[in-house]
């Protein structure tokens, strides 16, 4: 008998293949009595098959292989086209790296068009789904489909958030030929079984910063999506492509009740750090973590540890100087960084200005940047939502408060000032605690950036 390979539960299915037949990532499965393979192996088996010789009943392949409605090209300035031809050189299966602002978007439109077969897009928002279906519409004549924020539509070019994708990839994993993941570096990590139940045999990732070349994250994506294609760094694109930038690094100080309690609350993290290092000298912070939280002392230095960056983070020299920076441009549009949802909050209180967090209703956020884009608003505050994909109107000014996610959070902010416009010098202002925690992570992140 041939054999035959269906999608199977977020796996690949084969049955009457030879007990002989030599194929890695494929294994036997005794509750089925049937041989399987990850889902996101598709195409390589496909290879392997051809290779081995072996004939195949492919029962996926008229699905994956369905055109879709008609596309419109987008236009694309010439490192968008590069990117693109990379992508495609790289057998359509890869990592495209490119500041935020540049237009990973039109390049991932682009290639759906190219491709001209079914494809899902994966993003980690509820905001970025309702963004991305509504750029999709511009350039695709057919019906879109959403799975996320309350929808569950499937077409052949459909939009889901991570949290769906990865409650509804084992029964749609085989209905997409490619898949576009945006901020790709999200998968790096452990979850990444949306990736895995896929078997769309092309794979595009889209982020504006990319892993370490030689850690696991990298790993983890080129096994998933494939290698990086094609990188343009912030500095290749400032002052022609995106906005001129001038940075300025603002330092305060903790006042002196601010410095006493930030250095008792911090003490017994750092001793515990500094005991855990000595035992353990080749060990990772993050195993530090994991070990400290298996006791009561540990998880308690931690817990002080975070009240103590909260103390760095946001300061009452900072709030003053937030305000104060808030009042000289108050006639240009302006977004403030913070690290913290309930500082993003404060900031807003202060100064009388809109804040977009998490728990701020998409209704709400389309109308507080409708109101930004139209200039009825000046200023936004956000914590962390603006930092990642959302299209944000234009904005000049950049104040960042604080930020805990290093050299990627920070070039993602600095991104959504440098959208460009005839004559415009895009300035960020970055507030910085001496003397703390604060001031450790900005040299991190300066060095990282510089790298």
């Amino acid at each position: 008998m041939v054999p035959s390979l269906r999608f199977d539960r977020g796996t690949l299915r084969l049955d009457d293949l030879p007990r002989n037949h030599g194929l890695e990532h494929v294994i036997w499965d005794g509750r089925t009595d049937c041989w399987r393979a990850p889902a996101f192996r598709y195409r390589r088996l496909l290879h392997d098959l051809r290779g081995a010789r072996l004939p195949l009943r492919d029962e996926m392949r008229k699905d994956l292989l369905e055109p879709t409605a008609a596309w419109q090209n987008p236009s694309l300035r010439s490192y968008q086209q590069s990117s693109l031809q990379a992508w495609q050189l790289h057998d359509r299966c890869g990592v495209v790296v490119l500041p935020t602002g540049a237009g990973k978007t039109r390049v991932a439109l682009a290639a759906m068009a190219e491709v001209g077969k079914p494809a899902v897009v994966l993003c980690p928002t509820r905001a970025l789904l309702a963004q991305w279906l509504e750029q999709l519409r511009c350039w695709y004549r057919g019906p879109l489909g959403a799975v996320g924020d309350g929808e569950r539509t499937v077409t052949p070019v459909t939009v889901m958030t991570f949290a769906s994708a990865y409650l509804q990839m084992d029964r749609l994993g085989a209905r997409f030929c490619l898949v576009v993941v945006d901020e790709a570096h999200h998968f790096g990590g452990n979850r990444s079984e949306a990736l895995e139940m896929c078997a769309a045999p092309y794979r595009l990732g889209l982020t504006a910063t990319a892993p370490e070349p030689d850690s696991q994250a990298a790993f983890r994506l080129n096994t998933l999506i494939g290698p990086v294609v094609c990188e343009v760094g912030l500095q290749e694109l400032v002052g022609t492509h995106l906005a001129k930038l001038e940075t300025v690094r603002m330092e305060v100080r903790l006042e002196d009740d601010e410095l006493r309690a930030y250095h008792a609350l911090e003490a017994p993290f750092a001793e515990l750090r500094r005991l855990y290092f000595r035992a353990n000298p080749r060990a990772e912070f993050a195993s530090m973590v994991r070990d400290l939280a298996r006791t009561p002392e540990g998880r308690s230095a931690m817990a002080d540890h975070h009240k103590a960056c909260a103390i760095a983070s946001f300061p009452r020299e900072k709030r003053a100087l937030v305000q104060s920076l808030l009042t000289r441009h108050r006639h240009q549009k302006t977004l403030v960084f913070t690290a913290l949802a309930d500082d993003a909050y404060a900031v807003s209180l202060d100064n009388l200005i809109p804040v977009i967090t998490a728990d701020i209703g998409r209704a709400e956020r389309t109308e507080i940047l409708r109101s930004f884009r139209e200039g009825r608003v000046r200023a936004i505050v956000s914590a962390r939502v603006l930092n990642e994909g959302l299209d944000v109107p234009d904005a000049s000014v950049g104040i960042v408060v604080a930020g805990t996610q290093g050299a990627r959070e920070y070039v993602q902010r600095v991104g959504r000032v440098l959208r460009p416009a005839p004559g415009k010098r895009a300035l960020v202002y970055e507030l910085i605690t001496t003397g703390t925690l604060d001031h450790a992570r900005a040299v991190s992140r300066w060095r990282s950036h510089a790298a």
